[in-house]
């Protein structure tokens, strides 16, 4: 890797790390349709790429999203079980996938969990309190869906996860951001680790790209705590529209 490749990389890392502190998703929704556009990945190789940086970075984010918010383990911990062997499966599956139908469901995932998102902001909904609306076994079906999904998509899961907790299980935007990060630390890895056995992942670029996040998703878990959660909610909206589009000229 030469200087320029590695100043663009480690510059491309910052910015996918605020951006996946701010929304609490790792960066990755936003590194897949770069990687595959910009770098002329494949699918797959492009979500195994984007899994090297997302796994440190969802750690550094989850410890940063709890030292702020108390995540409670009874919580997490049903989430982030059965998202780590059901993103097992999906990613078992993925990687045999023809990677452009991989690209297209990437897509239309994107522009539907972008249209639910956008379709909450309009819905004026119960105050949020301190006591989650539902628990075990509830939180464990959300986690395996999400983590099949993750596995599947090499996002982590947490892109489904937290517009399920905000509107089924009453919690703010973000305490769900700081669950789905729990989701999403161990289903990243096991993911990671599949990608990686089936050799879809650059290791010199993602791990430049991991540098990168480390050095900044703590702007973006600030400043996530510091907006209006309606704002945060349609940036989130916005941003996904965005990712989806970016990987239009690619299908």
């Amino acid at each position: 890797m030469s200087l320029i490749d590695l100043i663009i990389n480690l510059s491309l890392g910052i910015g996918l790390g605020t951006v996946g502190g701010l929304f609490g998703i790792g960066g990755g929704l936003i590194a897949i349709p770069v990687l595959g556009v910009l770098f002329g990945m494949d699918q797959q190789l492009a979500q195994g790429t984007a899994l090297v940086m997302m796994v440190p970075n969802v750690m550094l984010a989850l410890w940063r999203y709890h030292q702020r918010n108390h995540l409670e383990l009874r919580h997490a911990l049903p989430l982030a079980s059965m998202g780590f062997v059901f993103a097992f499966v999906g990613a078992g599956l993925a990687v045999n996938l023809p990677a452009g139908a991989m690209r297209v469901a990437f897509i239309v995932f994107l522009l539907a969990l972008a249209a639910y998102n956008f379709s909450r902001l309009f819905v004026t909904g119960a105050t949020h309190s301190g006591e989650m609306r539902h628990g075990w076994p509830w939180l464990g079906v959300l986690g395996a869906a999400a983590g099949s999904l993750g596995g599947l998509l090499g996002v982590g899961g947490s892109v489904v996860a937290t517009p399920m907790l905000t509107s089924l299980f009453g919690t703010s935007q973000v305490v769900a951001q700081g669950l789905s990060l729990a989701l999403a630390v161990p289903s990243t890895s096991i993911t990671l680790l599949t990608y990686a056995f089936h050799g879809h992942v650059n290791w010199p670029q993602g791990l430049v790209l991991a540098l990168g996040g480390l050095l900044s998703v703590s702007w973006g878990v600030h400043w996530a705590h510091a907006l209006p959660e309606r704002l945060l909610r349609g940036l989130f909206c916005g941003f996904l529209v965005i990712c989806a589009l970016i990987l239009c000229f690619k299908v």
